[in-house]
């Protein structure tokens, strides 16, 4: 069985939580990291990603319309927060977080048949 991977079609996560990580996870202390210009400060020894510190948040990488097609525009730079952001189901396991982004958005929550095989080669979104 083939199928997309759902975070591709979803991004709701990137459109409701804060993205914020340490800051010298950045390109201009860690060469290939998150593009500074994207981020903002939070704290001294925090960065958080523009567009996801404010009540309506949406991550400035986030390209396209949630629910329907969106990719994020740094995915191999991203943050270690969006890599270690784990979809639900997508390993065998549910995840609250994903279901209340999900929710958010109007979207129903990922089930364990929303991925092809435990083992699928879909790269994560973020």
């Amino acid at each position: 069985m083939s199928t997309t991977n759902p975070c591709l079609q979803c991004g709701a996560c990137c459109a409701h939580f804060r993205a914020s990580f340490y800051w010298a996870e950045t390109d201009d202390v860690t060469p290939g990291g998150v593009p500074v210009i994207l981020t903002e400060q939070l704290t001294p020894w925090r960065r958080v990603m523009i567009g996801t510190n404010r009540p309506q948040p949406r991550c400035v990488a986030l390209i396209g319309t949630i629910g329907i097609e969106v990719r994020c525009s740094i995915h191999p730079r991203r943050a270690s927060i969006c890599r270690e952001f784990s979809p639900a189901w997508e390993a065998g396991l549910g995840n609250e977080r994903c279901d209340q982004a999900r929710a958010a958005w109007g979207l129903p929550p990922l089930g364990p048949h929303s991925w092809s095989t435990p083992d699928n080669d879909f790269p994560k979104a973020a």
